[in-house]
């Protein structure tokens, strides 16, 4: 498995963006607008392949010059459970250290809060709803 920077509007961009319908908006009936995929241009991209099957991607955003938000964490489910989404967090702190991040924040939705759990991310705050989805806001200081 390899681990890389993707860029926005690429044939791997293209790729993150069929797993992450397929794992995360496909199953409660939600596409992604233009609006939104025009938002990650600045973003940092990043997908896990096995040769050119994408099988695991997260994007990160600058919240600040000390703090990135880790989201679209998602892992194809014939992969997961396979290390594929604990490579995908190393791989991201170690980009946010590089970048001279010292927190990330995430919005976890409820059934991946011990998945981030395993990984140092605390809660913090209560319960809220996002897409129609309950989440709740974790960090980690790196």
């Amino acid at each position: 498995m390899g681990l890389k920077q993707i860029d926005h509007g690429s044939v791997d961009y293209q790729k993150m963006i069929q797993l992450r319908y397929k794992i995360l908006r496909q199953p409660i009936g939600l596409n992604f607008t233009e609006q939104e995929l025009n938002a990650e241009k600045d973003d940092i991209l990043i997908g896990a392949f096995d040769e050119e099957d994408m099988t695991g991607c997260c994007v990160l955003c600058k919240v600040d010059d000390h703090v990135l938000r880790l989201r679209q964490m998602a892992v194809d489910l014939q992969m997961q459970h396979n290390g594929v989404g604990a490579s995908i967090m190393s791989f991201a702190e170690n980009l946010a250290r590089d970048k001279g991040c010292k927190k990330i924040i995430l919005h976890a939705r409820k059934p991946s809060v011990g998945f981030y759990e395993k990984f140092g991310f605390e809660q913090n705050g209560e319960e809220f709803i996002e897409l129609n989805l309950p989440h709740v806001l974790m960090e980690k200081k790196i």
